[in-house]
């Protein structure tokens, strides 16, 4: 019940959780993207300022080189009269085009403006006066303009100045900005995906521990009820004086206390694979075709009882091994211990072997329930157990196929899986040959 009762609440919190999370992380992201656009719009504003100010520099220092060349100082002339001289005289006509340009550069570079420009001056009839040499008609359309000539000339003319690519050169003004912005976005979308990735193996990691709780509760549950009906049956008068019965009830207790050893020896030793470095593994030259036919002999009982088969075709060339004997028994055991299990007719068993790439390969192949792809790829986590279905009888810790696959790789070797769901599955387990072998 306590189980249920938590597992309830979480199921609920962690949609929540993520959700909050997902909801925060597109905040984010909005406003990042919001101030990008925002800084853009204030950049572009910016340099069309920059621009209009660059313009008005631009008058003011043509203005200054006139009154120079007409033989004036222009911080001595007063304002009255250089007005007039410039309302009735000047005409940009008057400046060399090699020196505008130079009035342009320099307008330009005070104002922080670094792009390529032309440049034009037309008069009030429109028609050019002065021009740089790259400036063409289609220009005018996209020029910012401002009259050179004071408003009180008779004769305006007006000043055009077309910068070239004026978006790739704000652009590249925020470029810093706009890189470091991605990168923070990639970091918090990764953060966030690790976090979300992480919630969910926790989740699933608690579920899984949950359920094997549950399953070594019921599994030692089962002999210490046992054991004390059996220490029940031993106190009452009737047993007493029976011999035969107190043999009988002490082989069950005695049976009992094995399978709950049995049991406690599964779960420490499973504990101890976590760190490879507490494995005494006693490595050494084996026969694995004598191994593999003593295993399978000591499941024949169990294959006959479900009226099943197994079959034996161990026929490759090189049969030694460099592994631990007990170890390797292990494996090949709970490999058929599982084809028993998850069979819901009479299982039908192939054991095979051959010689690949140096190794010897043992193929286990099962007529059983088979596995999913999700089932597959999960089935050799620590706690986890299968699906199985209208199988309501399979016990266990879900720990045999993890010590399978982590005493194969403790041992130099590795393990491969082949499943289909309804039809059985396969397993592949490739140990190194042993120098042993006769050639």
């Amino acid at each position: 019940m306590s189980t249920t009762y938590l597992r309830g609440p979480m199921k609920k919190v962690y949609p929540l959780i993520i959700f909050l999370i997902t909801f925060s992380v597109l905040g984010i992201l909005y406003i990042q993207m919001s101030w990008i656009k925002n800084a853009l719009y204030v950049k572009q504003e910016e340099y069309y300022n920059d621009l209009k100010r660059a313009l008005v520099d631009i008058r003011t220092a043509a203005h200054n080189s006139f009154v120079n060349a007409q033989g004036f100082n222009p911080a001595q002339l007063d304002e009255e009269n250089k007005e007039f001289l410039l309302s009735t005289r000047f005409s940009a006509q008057t400046i060399p085009p090699d020196e505008m340009n130079m009035i342009v550069v320099q307008a330009m570079k005070s104002h922080n403006i670094k792009v390529p420009f032309e440049f034009c001056v037309t008069n009030m009839f429109n028609n050019p006066i002065s021009e740089s040499a790259g400036f063409n008609n289609n220009m005018f359309f996209e020029s910012t303009a401002i009259r050179i000539t004071p408003e009180a000339s008779m004769q305006p003319e007006t000043f055009f100045l077309y910068v070239k690519e004026p978006q790739n050169y704000i652009m590249r003004q925020m470029a810093s900005m706009i890189i470091a912005s991605i990168l923070f976005t990639i970091i918090i979308i990764s953060a966030f995906a690790l976090t979300i990735r992480t919630m969910l193996r926790q989740k699933n990691i608690s579920e899984i521990k949950s359920d094997f709780i549950n399953n070594m509760t019921h599994e030692l549950k089962t002999p210490l009820a046992t054991i004390s009906l059996a220490v029940d049956a031993l106190n009452n008068e009737k047993v007493i004086n029976d011999s035969e019965k107190i043999r009988y009830y002490s082989g069950m207790i005695k049976e009992e206390n094995k399978r709950m050893h049995k049991q406690v020896e599964t779960i420490l030793q499973a504990a101890k694979l976590e760190k490879q470095e507490d494995l005494n593994l006693n490595i050494q030259s084996l026969d694995a075709h004598a191994a593999i036919d003593k295993v399978a002999k000591n499941l024949s009982l169990q294959i006959q009882e479900k009226s099943g088969e197994l079959h034996l075709n161990l026929m490759a060339s090189k049969s030694f091994i460099d592994v631990d004997e007990m170890h390797f028994s292990n494996i090949i055991f709970n490999l058929l211990d599982n084809a028993i299990k998850y069979s819901k007719n009479a299982p039908i068993i192939h054991i095979t072997t051959q010689v690949n790439n140096g190794m010897l390969a043992i193929k286990i192949k099962d007529n059983g329930i088979g596995m999913n792809r999700e089932t597959a790829s999960r089935v050799f986590e620590k706690f986890y157990r299968a699906h199985t279905g209208n199988l309501h009888n399979v016990k266990g810790f879900g720990l045999g196929l993890s010590y399978v696959k982590s005493m194969v790789e403790a041992q130099n070797g590795y393990i491969k899986l082949e499943s289909v769901l309804g039809k059985g599955s396969t397993f592949t387990v490739n140990m190194p040959l042993s120098k042993h072998n006769n050639d």
